[in-house]
């Protein structure tokens, strides 16, 4: 089999906190270009339940199981839905589970998917090419919705003047393209002082996010998780922007053994009892300088681990 396209974000440290064994099996929650997948594989005699909801990645899937026959097993599907595509497969308990949030390099580089501005190609960015895409938020969502998912989704502090600005451009023909809408950006936005990032990242994200349910998805696997993984099992979440962190951050302090100590700001409500805590452990781990050099990718990754405990879900 030929080698992964893209390199796996902290490669290293994801087989260094899954620390896979013999017989064990990991839930690899976003296959991808099967990076971490292939790694686990030749980490350890263990089995390897790979998840993904975009159906371009079923070649790869089906490579990777010719090369290690009853060692890997491909779910179509999202990992949100991990729980019943597990169950489905015969699979109710696993020793470790691995996301890599957010959108992957390969679909990044494929154009013609409408993920990047950086080229011009439809409004697309559905990751499993099907249901609402990005032109049908652009073209059919009101301006406060607009405004919603911008502020919300894309951190974006220029939300109003670029929603106002779609509903005017739009009102006259309708927004096709990624560098249509990456212009209509550019042209209402503050420059903001020594910024590197393109004026239109955060909208791209925000559209992107809301096309997917993201945070929805990446929620519902984090609760998927309690019941599926065994006392001792290892929750790996590498994530790319604060949105997620904060989520998977908060996911998992609030369930540890430590969370009554883990945020005098933290509501009452999300902090578990010490003797009733679902995770008995729980990391965070920075990209190396050595990692950031190897792959510029990681630069803004954040990797959490969560040690299950023996509590029921």
């Amino acid at each position: 089999m030929n080698q992964p396209l893209h390199l796996p974000v902290m490669l290293r440290d994801v087989l260094a906190t899954v620390a896979p064994q013999a017989g064990e099996v990991v839930v690899d929650g976003t296959f991808g270009a099967g990076g971490y997948s292939k790694a686990l594989l030749q980490a350890a005699e263990c089995r390897v339940v790979a998840l993904d909801r975009d159906p371009d990645v079923k070649l790869l899937a089906d490579a990777l199981a010719r090369d290690y026959p009853g060692h890997f097993l491909f779910v179509p599907g999202r990992f949100g839905a991990m729980l019943s595509l597990l169950n489905g497969a015969g699979i109710e308990k696993v020793d470790a589970i691995v996301l890599d949030i957010g959108v992957s390099s390969m679909q990044l580089d494929q154009g013609d998917r409408g993920f990047s501005f950086r080229t011009d190609a439809p409004l697309d960015m559905r990751m499993e090419r099907a249901g609402q895409s990005a032109f049908d938020v652009v073209n059919s969502y009101t301006e406060a919705e607009l405004i919603h998912i911008l502020r919300v989704y894309g951190e974006e502090k220029n939300a109003k003047r670029i929603a106002h600005e779609i509903m005017m451009e739009r009102s006259i023909a309708k927004i096709t393209t990624t560098k249509q809408l990456a212009a209509i950006v550019e042209k209402v936005s503050f420059k903001r002082g020594k910024e590197k990032i393109h004026p239109a990242t955060r909208t791209f994200q925000a559209i992107r996010i809301e096309v997917n349910q993201e945070l929805v998805e990446l929620e519902a696997a984090l609760e998927a998780s309690l019941s599926l993984l065994k006392p001792g099992g290892r929750l790996v979440v590498v994530t790319f922007h604060s949105l997620e962190d904060r989520i998977v951050k908060q996911f998992m302090q609030s369930r540890s053994d430590k969370a009554q100590g883990a945020s005098r700001h933290m509501p009452l409500a999300l902090v578990a009892p010490v003797d009733n805590a679902a995770f008995s452990k729980v990391t965070r781990v920075l990209p190396s300088d050595d990692e950031i050099k190897l792959n510029p990718r990681s630069r803004s990754a954040t990797l959490r681990l969560a040690i299950r405990s023996g509590v029921a879900a």
